[in-house]
């Protein structure tokens, strides 16, 4: 008697049992058992995607909704930022425009001690001395307007030159002096805010 013959129906292997089932692989898993497997990875159900027009039509408009606000937000802050330079724009122009207007109020003062002693000058009887004095006062009135704006006066006589705020106009031997000193100041120079708007006309000493 040959063994085949004398096993057991009940005791097949699985994979014996496997076989006889329709549909089953090599493994014993069925269709349906590898759709459990594949839901059990998480990986995403085509048809679990919202399939409702109606639904797609709420997300649709939510998203349209969202981009007008983003585009609406966007020109406000672009006319802002035109806004802004405008403005700045015409206070930069207007600084400019007016950056002397404090200087012109000091400075016609000035012109009005000019005047008044330009009229007292005109008198027949006119005294020289009260002339001289109020030609020095007015002087003064602007050389402290002058001042008061960065304005100051470059007169180095008796100084070193210094070819940054002097320009030599003439050269004279001199025995008194060293070389290079200024002897006479033909023209003041001046100076604003510590630069140079125009350089002193000066005549310097050279070896005698």
């Amino acid at each position: 008697m040959h063994p085949e013959h004398d096993r057991d129906p009940d005791h097949e292997t699985a994979a014996e049992q496997a076989a006889e089932v329709p549909g089953a692989d090599a493994q014993g898993e069925t269709p349906a058992q590898e759709a459990a497997d594949a839901d059990a990875t998480g990986e995403p159900d085509l048809d679990e995607r919202p399939q409702d027009p109606a639904q797609l039509t709420m997300l649709l408009e939510d998203a349209r909704a969202k981009a007008d606000d983003a585009q609406d937000k966007l020109l406000r802050t672009r006319a802002e930022m035109e806004n802004m330079s405008r403005r700045q724009t015409k206070e930069l122009e207007n600084a400019h425009r007016f950056a002397l207007e404090g200087f012109v109020k000091e400075l016609l003062q000035v012109r009005d001690s000019l005047e008044l002693g330009h009229a007292a000058a005109q008198e027949s009887d006119a005294d020289v001395a009260k002339l001289r004095e109020g030609t020095e006062l007015t002087l003064k009135l602007l050389g402290d307007v002058m001042g008061k704006f960065g304005v100051e006066r470059v007169s180095p006589e008796g100084e070193p030159f210094n070819p940054e705020l002097h320009q030599a106009m003439s050269m004279q031997p001199r025995a008194d002096l060293p070389p290079n000193t200024v002897t006479n100041v033909i023209q003041s120079g001046y100076t604003l805010n510590g630069r140079l708007v125009r350089p002193a006309l000066v005549m310097v000493s050279a070896q005698a």
